[in-house]
């Protein structure tokens, strides 16, 4: 019966994840990031350089490369596409059923972890197969689907227990079940990334660490530094010299010590799973609230809500709105209301602003970084808030209807980033108008971006995950001009600020179509 009982709970998460619009624009968006990183060798790019050659996109490059870039975006996006069903049970009051049932804590959160991986497990499988498509348009010698399963099985298989097991761990204690756990996961996540670095500066004497790197990364590292080596290692939109001879992996060139360290950082994936446990709320009322799952209660919202004095400052904006044209009067208004809800939000623009016209035009940069970051995360919010506060219809039913409500918080989304970006904008267009306009291209494309995603998934994560690992890559990568989205690198072109202006277009009339449809 727990045999039966287990696999009936697992299927049933699989089914409803599924049916998800989110699943798809979340896998959509890993193969169109892993497609572009995936250049043909005739651009001058490849996918893996050793020192100045290419290596030969045989089915064991495509599928370790692949898999080491799949990791990085699943080991993110993975996290926030399972996480939030025990909150939505909350919501939706399927919670008061399930705690009533016999079921135990342990039997039910195992269901719930099971059903999460084998969702990201299907995923996979489907980015795989996405891969096998691209080895027969670009690839070298013959698709060899064991050398892609084996692969992606030894890189991928801890990270969706990890991603799988925080989850769950984060949904069973209120405290994490917010923004303050999506913050939290992302540095755990941008801790394992950097194991990188160990593994450059000590070879093997990193080994005992990388056994916490569920993402796979030094594994791979690790693997090809034996094979080849070396050290100077690029995996993902690398230059090569075209005069080199191109270099062959082997179809299997994992070593009994790396292969034993990814079967031990399975085994370690699964130790949130305890505390999981342990914390589990069940639904009870005086552990967790249904306001507490809609409004968040995380260590932002406790700041929030000790800096509510802040709130009355946005009144005027009210008074403001309730004068102005009604177009403008609702934008205004979704501004302040957005401020209002957010006090902390008043604070940083307050600090951004007064930074924004004091500090040397060194310091605009990094700056700029921070207003990004924070703005993203509360864009995140808007496109969702009338479905989180279970007033989408309501909000829809008045003149204009769903696609003007979707236009009116696009804008007010712009605007509120203009609020915080856009004295430091003024500032670098006097100076460098290809960066000024880079920050508003950026400001435009951005604001689309989540407010298409949020519409269509309906919760801030899709758009959160793939944000914050867009924000990692370019702090990062301070020399790319493709992924200095919003010129705070300094480094964005003509041809940059164009193709987010395009991204932008897309991703709007995107949305705006989905919001005719409903």
């Amino acid at each position: 019966m727990t045999g039966h009982l287990l696999k009936a709970l697992a299927l049933n998460e699989v089914r409803l994840r599924m049916r998800r619009i989110s699943t798809i624009v979340a896998l959509l968006a890993v193969v169109a990031i892993s497609w572009a990183m995936i250049e043909d060798p005739a651009s001058g790019n490849a996918l893996l350089v050793v020192g100045n050659a290419r290596v030969l996109y045989t089915s064991s490059t495509l599928a370790l490369g692949s898999a080491a870039l799949a990791s990085m975006l699943f080991g993110l996006g993975g996290f926030f596409l399972v996480r939030g069903r025990i909150a939505e049970d909350i919501r939706t009051g399927a919670g008061s059923v399930i705690a009533a049932t016999p079921v135990g804590n342990a039997l039910f959160l195992a269901g719930r972890w099971l059903g999460g991986v084998a969702y990201l497990g299907l995923l996979l499988l489907a980015f795989m197969g996405t891969m096998m498509v691209c080895h027969a348009l670009r690839g070298d010698g013959p698709i060899e689907p064991l050398v892609y399963l084996s692969t992606y099985c030894l890189i991928l298989l801890p990270m969706a227990f990890f991603a799988a097991s925080c989850a769950i761990l984060f949904d069973s204690w209120a405290p994490l079940m917010g923004k303050g756990g999506d913050v939290l996961y992302f540095f755990l996540w941008v801790g394992q990334i950097s194991m990188v670095a160990l593994v450059e500066t000590s070879g093997q004497r990193g080994l005992p660490w990388t056994l916490f790197d569920f993402t796979g990364t030094t594994a791979v590292f690790l693997t090809l530094g034996a094979h080849f080596d070396t050290t100077h290692l690029s995996l993902g939109l690398s230059p090569f010299d075209a005069r080199l001879a191109p270099l062959l992996l082997p179809a299997e060139p994992w070593s009994m010590p790396v292969v034993l360290m990814r079967c031990a950082a399975g085994v370690l994936a699964l130790l949130p799973l305890a505390p999981a446990v342990l914390l589990f709320h069940r639904f009870s009322p005086d552990k967790v609230k249904l306001s507490r799952s809609r409004q968040r209660r995380s260590p932002l919202a406790l700041v929030d809500g000790a800096l509510r004095r802040l709130s009355p400052l946005v009144r005027p904006l009210f008074a403001l709105a309730a004068r102005l044209p009604r177009r403008a009067g609702q934008v205004l208004a979704d501004v302040a209301l957005a401020l209002a809800a957010s006090p902390s939000s008043i604070a940083v623009l307050v600090l951004a602003l007064a930074a924004s016209l004091v500090s040397d035009m060194r310091v605009l940069g990094p700056l700029l970084t921070a207003c990004v970051a924070w703005w993203g995360i509360q864009a995140s919010d808007m496109s969702t808030r009338d479905f989180q506060a279970g007033a989408e219809a309501m909000s829809a039913a008045v003149e204009g209807g769903a696609t003007r409500r979707y236009l009116r918080q696009y804008v007010a989304t712009v605007l509120l980033g203009f609020m915080f970006m856009g004295v430091i904008a003024l500032r670098f267009a006097l100076h460098d108008p290809l960066r000024g306009a880079a920050v508003a291209g950026g400001i435009l494309a951005l604001a689309a971006l989540a407010q298409a995603l949020g519409r269509c998934s309906r919760t801030p994560r899709a758009f959160m995950s793939l944000f914050l690992f867009g924000l990692y890559v370019a702090v990062n990568a301070v020399k790319v001009p493709m992924v200095d989205a919003v010129g705070f690198n300094g480094v964005a072109n003509a041809h940059s600020v164009l193709a987010y202006l395009a991204i932008g277009m897309a991703a709007l009339a995107g949305g705006y179509a989905w919001n005719r449809r409903d």
